[in-house]
């Protein structure tokens, strides 16, 4: 006989109460984490930041899964209809980094999609003084922009997944 575990729903926000606290965290966390991006964007180092960005990125991410219950190894003490819930929301709310295992490629994907802010920002920085200005305020918003997307997504998830928790 096949011993059938239950779901742990500890890891997942609850109630939209705490959804929406883990989600102010997160954000908190984007936008420090958005200002260590800006401070890489401003060296004029060609390549430094991007470098930067995918290591700052990549912890980010996994941070804010994990904040909301859905690293992958969070969803996969679900049972499997919870964790078939908590992949099609992730698709359906456009959350491409929920519940993934973040790699480099990844990322660089997802930066890549903000073309035109990070090709301006690679140009600015070679504009003294001023150029390393635009180039730090590019980055933070890119940032801030993509860290915000996955926490809107990873709550959207969370609140689906709340709506159908045994009580």
């Amino acid at each position: 006989m096949v011993e059938q575990t239950s779901p742990d729903w500890t890891l997942i926000p609850g109630s939209s109460a705490e959804i929406e606290q883990v989600r102010e965290r997160c954000r908190s966390l984007v936008r420090r984490r958005a200002v260590m991006s800006a401070g890489a964007s401003a060296i004029p180092i060609p390549g430094i930041d991007l470098m930067s960005d995918v290591g700052l990125l990549s912890m980010l991410i996994n941070d804010i899964n994990h904040e909301f219950g859905l690293t992958p190894e969070q969803i996969e003490r679900l049972n499997p209809q919870f964790k078939l819930m908590a992949y099609r929301a992730a698709v359906g709310m456009g959350g491409m980094l929920v519940g993934k295992l973040v790699t480099r490629e990844l990322l660089v994907h997802l930066l890549k999609r903000s073309g035109v802010k990070i090709a301006t920002k690679q140009v600015a920085r070679f504009v003294p003084f001023a150029g390393q200005a635009v180039a730090a305020a590019l980055g933070y918003a890119v940032f801030r922009q993509i860290g915000y997307q996955h926490v809107n997504a990873c709550a959207a998830v969370a609140q689906e997944l709340t709506a159908v928790r045994p009580r």
